[in-house]
């Protein structure tokens, strides 16, 4: 099982890239937001998810780990598979992505391209439902940063959909202490605490 590959970009096409890994070139599809990031002929590091089929074996490559747990997340939901979990990765972020889910935000879901409102509506219930089961609440209360009822909520949103993204409560919990929520929206929390959870 393929966790990261590390080389070359050789070859850059509309949503998938070859990277070169000792003498071995490997094709890996990407998203939109993923494909920003690479430049032919720098060394870059692509994280890993696998789809094996009857007739296919494919390799589908992010620039981010929160990218990739974001990618795990939807095509474990019923009747998403890579191609349409590639189009939504590819018409935003995955910190927006999560904070529509959080929102219930179906129409934001619909901006990609291929997925409908049915689709979207249960990517939302289906990932909420996972939120649902986590112990989230006692995460937020633990958080130290200064934050008055408005921003408690923010931070709860945010906390929940970080969860959505694979993060452990301990992740959550240690990275929002380092945020200071007040005036920021769930977005921007989430954005930060990207940028630190994938350092």
């Amino acid at each position: 099982m393929f966790y990261n590959l590390e080389g070359i970009i050789s070859e850059i096409d509309m949503n998938q890239v070859v990277i070169e890994c000792s003498g071995v070139g490997f094709l890996v599809f990407v998203s939109a937001n993923t494909l920003s990031f690479l430049k032919q002929g720098s060394k870059q590091k692509l994280y890993i998810t696998e789809s094996i089929g009857e007739n296919n074996f494919d390799l589908y490559g992010f620039h981010s780990k929160s990218e990739k747990k974001f990618f795990d997340m939807l095509i474990s939901v019923s009747g998403v598979g890579p191609k349409a979990a590639i189009s939504i990765l590819s018409s935003s972020t995955p910190e927006s992505l999560t904070a529509a889910i959080i929102n219930n935000d179906e129409k934001f879901l619909c901006m990609a391209q291929g997925i409908g409102k049915k689709t979207a509506q249960r990517i939302i219930l289906e990932l909420k439902d996972k939120i649902a089961k986590m112990d989230l609440p006692s995460v937020v209360s633990e958080i130290s940063s200064p934050a008055g009822n408005t921003d408690r909520k923010t931070l709860n949103d945010a906390a929940s959909a970080l969860a959505v993204l694979g993060f452990s409560n301990s992740e959550i919990r240690q990275v929002l202490n380092t945020i200071d929520p007040n005036g920021l929206s769930t977005e921007q929390i989430i954005k930060q605490a990207l940028r630190l959870l994938n350092n």
